[in-house]
Formats: structure tokens, sequence, C-alpha cells
């Protein structure tokens, strides 16, 4: 499963799980639009929104799916791609921020329902991911309400 988050780290959308043992880009295409449709629905636009991502996503099919929801790819160059990597954009200083997108991984990673997926079904295990973004949301707006 794929996760969108905001700048802060906290989920906003998340993609289907796909079965069997896949990479991450594993029908990139339909993971991006799934995301994409999510924040939509939401109330929010996808147009001009950032996206950072590792070396791992680093590929044409990520970028173009991006890139038909109008999102902005700031993908980290991976130099074992064989593509030029002077053809895109990339901002270091943007980048320096996906240090939330990791933290919400480890707090992701923290649900052992989650990690080690106990639950058979897609829709239970997509309920517990929600619950745990709830938890997640509900620890941030705690933690900010306390300093005030």
């Amino acid at each position: 499963s794929l996760y969108f988050c905001d700048r802060q780290g906290l989920p906003l959308a998340m993609s289907e799980p796909q079965k069997g043992n896949h990479a991450d880009l594993y029908e990139i295409e339909q993971r991006v639009d799934e995301l994409a449709e999510q924040i939509r629905e939401c109330g929010l636009r996808t147009d001009g929104l950032f996206n950072n991502a590792d070396a791992g996503f680093d590929a044409k099919a990520f970028r173009l799916a991006l890139e038909s929801h109008e999102i902005i790819a700031n993908v980290c160059p991976n130099r074992r791609n064989g593509e030029p990597i002077e053809d895109y954009l990339f901002d270091d200083e943007l980048y320096k921020e996906r240090f939330v997108i990791e933290r919400t991984n480890a707090w992701m990673d923290g649900f052992r329902s989650i990690l080690t997926r106990f639950d058979t079904t897609v829709s239970s295990w997509k309920g517990w991911n929600y619950l745990a973004f709830a938890v997640v949301f509900l620890k941030k707006i705690h933690k900010s309400q306390k300093f005030k």
C-alpha cells in the first residue's frame, strides 16, 4: 500500500494493497489514480501538489502518473536508472523535508496489526490503516494543544 501525506506527515490517502510480492512501482499508474481520487474526494485539489519520493520511484511511469493529475514529482534520481538525470526537476531543499514521510511510515509500522497484516481481508486491513491514521492525527492535535 502507498500513502500520500501532508507536509506535517499526516496521512491523507492510501492505495489498495497488492497481492503478492511486488516492487513499489507495480501497477503504479492505478495506485496514483486511487490516491489522487481520494484526495479529490476530500475536497482538495491535486494540481500544484508536490510529491517527494525516494530513488525507488524514479521511473517514467511514476512521473507520468503524477503529471496526469498535475502533481509535481520531486523524485530523488536513481543513478542506476540509465536515464539522464538533468531531464527532470529535482529540488534538494524540498527533498530534505522527506524525513516527515519516513517518520509517518515508522508511525504506521508501530501498529502491529498493520505491520504484520494478520487480517486476510482487504477491507479489514484498510480499516486498521484508517484507524491508525486517526490515532496519528489525534496524537498530533493533542501534542499541539498541550503547548498552547
